[in-house]
Formats: structure tokens, sequence, C-alpha cells
């Protein structure tokens, strides 16, 4: 038995076309199939409509301006 996780796509008549790997032989097959009720055309679009998170500073006083913190600094090769 081997578990395979793809995207099917389904028809209006009701049949259902998915991608396997290669090494699954030719022929008929015994499957399980479990449906999202929700269509991945719907969950993407309710992905798109979220507004992306907006952090803010929030300063904690404990670092000098003097410091840079610049890549050159910090892996200096002495």
């Amino acid at each position: 038995m081997k578990t395979i996780e793809t995207i099917a796509t389904v028809t209006k008549d009701g049949k259902i076309t998915a991608q396997l790997p290669l090494d699954i032989p030719e022929g008929e097959h015994q499957v399980v199939i479990v449906i999202d009720e929700k269509p991945l055309v719907e969950k993407v679009e309710s992905k798109e409509n979220k507004l992306p998170f907006k952090f803010s500073a929030y300063s904690v006083g404990l670092v000098s301006e003097s410091l840079t913190f610049r890549r050159e600094d910090l892996y200096a090769n002495d």
C-alpha cells in the first residue's frame, strides 16, 4: 500500500484526473479518495484577500546608536 498526496481535477460529469508518480504500474488499482469540500481555487482566493501583517517598531533601549551591525563588522576577519 502506498500513500500519495496530489492535486486532482474533478469535472462537471464527476470524473477525476490526477497526476501519479511514475513508479505506479499501469492498470486498475483499488484507491481511497478523500476530498476536501472546498475547491483549491477558493482556498487560494481567501489567502489573497487577507491583509499582510503590519509590525511596528518597538524600542527596547538596549542598543547604542553608534553600533551599525553591518555584515562586514559582524564577520570581520581579524
